[in-house]
């Protein structure tokens, strides 16, 4: 699979993206969404540093999980990213789409607080994930 999300990091452009994430986001803070091996596998091979990451969150989390370690980041349940007030959520998934609506349309729609995949698919791919929905 790391070869896999190798090659799909490539194909999408992922490092000159994250570069103009980290200069969107300068001064900005952000929490994680996604801890699967997607995230894992970015966290291990690029340089998340530029982005001020404050948290992870993932729905596995519950707040027992609060404030303990994953993967050097901060455990935050989903029910409490407004609490933590961060500028951005950056879904951290393969398939994003409607994580990033479900976030806007059910969770962050009475906050400032925007949502972005932390790995942008070109527009063709995005229209194919749309009408696989």
């Amino acid at each position: 699979m790391p070869e896999d999300f190798k090659t799909h990091l490539e194909n999408i452009g992922f490092e000159k993206y994250l570069n103009k994430l980290k200069k969107k986001l300068k001064n900005k803070t952000s929490i994680i969404y996604g801890t699967g091996s997607f995230f894992k596998y970015i966290n291990e091979n690029y340089n998340l540093s530029g982005l001020n990451i404050i948290g992870i969150s993932d729905m596995k989390f519950d707040e027992n999980d609060e404030g303990n370690d994953f993967l050097g980041y901060k455990k935050i349940p989903k029910n409490k990213i407004i609490e933590y007030n961060p500028n951005y959520v950056l879904v951290a998934t393969l398939k994003y789409i409607s994580i990033v609506e479900d976030f806007e349309i059910n969770i962050l729609n009475k906050t400032k607080i925007k949502t972005l995949p932390l790995a942008r698919l070109p527009f063709i791919e995005l229209v194919k994930e749309i009408w696989d929905k």
